[in-house]
């Protein structure tokens, strides 16, 4: 009779720990990266800019969500893009979970060093290899770190409408996408762990041509989310390309490249976030998949070829001038997250996001790779106002390549389900 209470303890011991092994996760982490002594910062393709100080501090930031038997991380980081010949180069050096479940994103500001190793008209690149090799290191142990530190939580998520003078559109005020999704992990103790805020965006108040190393506006708009909520802030850019960009604009038209601008339109933007996120509530369903394909995209503009085959990056075209990248479909609860290689325009954001099936449904832009501008083939080489877009594209197929491959894994995560 004795060994009946034993097994009824053991039972409840393994209802216990299966509970727990299910239950949802969070880690958060961040390293700082701003280089030592200055270094020039680039706004794109070209020679770097000289810095000769800085605004704010250029990061990394690590978000782990899962369980144990499925960890995502997201890494957003502090510049104009992050190519994925530097991002498997991070990938490579963790081997807790699958590279693919990695997904690394640029805020895409304008005043950060070169990570792309563009060509600067005198034989060479401005682009300083020492330096991205101590990024590389630092975003790795910014992902040990958030997957090391990974404790109970709850998540929510939420979309919204970021109102005030943000953002618009250069090339058509209006044609901009104005929702602002943030996701939220809160610990037990009710501490927020991470607020991390998708919106489309370029974050160029500066620019390349003021001398200020700089995350722009994302740096006051961390520090309002931390300050007002707790934890850590994080950025990931959207669907931002031609040319969606941080309204600074003035009464008399020009552009007010001021770190003023940059707190106010930041610290809105901010705002707005914890906003939206506090009408949230805490999901129930906490789900995590994550489903991957390679694709692979030709390499048509002559310009971003030379850039792929002159940069000291170590950039794959294969035989038939294509290059290859990971894209990713994310489902989290009530959520699907897509990932975008390089700066997808609004039309395309719209219509992946319509077909989409979450509840709330995310881009994640400049995530996995950076391609430049990512746009329909009947919109490619268009206006004239489109021209400088169309030069800085893979090809007039990029965007029919992007949008066919993304309704796969779409219909793929719906296969699985």
């Amino acid at each position: 009779m004795k060994l009946l209470p034993l097994l009824l303890a053991l039972a409840n011991l393994c209802v216990m720990s299966t509970v727990e092994a299910a239950g949802f996760k969070a880690g958060v982490a961040v390293r700082t990266v701003t280089p030592s002594p200055l270094l020039p910062v680039s706004g794109g393709m070209g020679p770097s800019s000289k810095a000769s100080e800085k605004k704010g501090d250029l990061t990394v930031r690590a978000l782990a969500l899962g369980n144990t038997q499925t960890q995502l991380v997201i890494v957003s980081s502090d510049f104009l893009g992050f190519p994925a010949a530097l991002g498997d180069k991070v990938r490579a050096q963790v081997t807790w979970i699958p590279s693919e479940h990695i997904l690394i994103g640029a805020s895409h500001t304008h005043s950060a060093p070169d990570c792309y190793g563009f060509p600067n008209g005198k034989g060479g690149t401005d682009a300083d290899l020492e330096y991205l090799n101590f990024v590389c290191d630092q975003m790795a142990g910014a992902i040990h770190s958030a997957l090391a530190s990974m404790r109970p939580a709850r998540l929510r998520i939420n979309t919204g409408e970021a109102r005030g003078k943000i953002a618009y559109n250069a090339y058509a005020d209006a044609l901009y996408d104005p929702r602002c999704h943030v996701i939220q992990a809160v610990a037990d103790s009710g501490d927020t762990i991470a607020t991390l805020v998708n919106y489309a965006v370029h974050p160029e108040v500066l620019g390349a041509n003021t001398g200020i190393c700089s995350p722009d506006m994302i740096w006051p708009m961390t520090q309002t989310i931390e300050r007002n909520i707790g934890g850590v802030a994080m950025f990931m850019n959207s669907a931002q390309g031609g040319m969606v960009t941080a309204d600074n604009r003035k009464t008399d038209g020009s552009d007010s490249r001021i770190w003023a601008e940059c707190e106010r339109i930041g610290g809105l933007l901010g705002n707005e976030a914890v906003r939206i996120i506090q009408e949230a509530e805490f999901l129930d369903d906490t789900q995590l998949r994550v489903h991957s394909k390679r694709v692979s995209f030709p390499v048509k503009s002559p310009e971003m070829r030379a850039v792929l085959e002159t940069s000291p990056l170590p950039y794959e075209l294969d035989k038939e001038g294509y290059i290859a990248t990971t894209m990713n479909l994310i489902e989290l609860g009530n959520t699907q997250i897509l990932t975008i290689p390089g700066e997808a325009l609004p039309n395309i954001g719209y219509y992946l996001k319509r077909q989409m099936r979450g509840e709330h449904n995310l881009l994640f832009g400049l995530t996995n790779d950076a391609f430049g501008y990512i746009m329909t083939r009947v919109d490619w080489g268009s206006f004239k106002r489109y021209e400088y877009i169309s030069k800085v594209s893979l090809g007039e197929n990029t965007g029919e390549i992007l949008i066919k491959e993304s309704l796969k894994l779409i219909d793929q995560a719906q296969a699985k389900r």
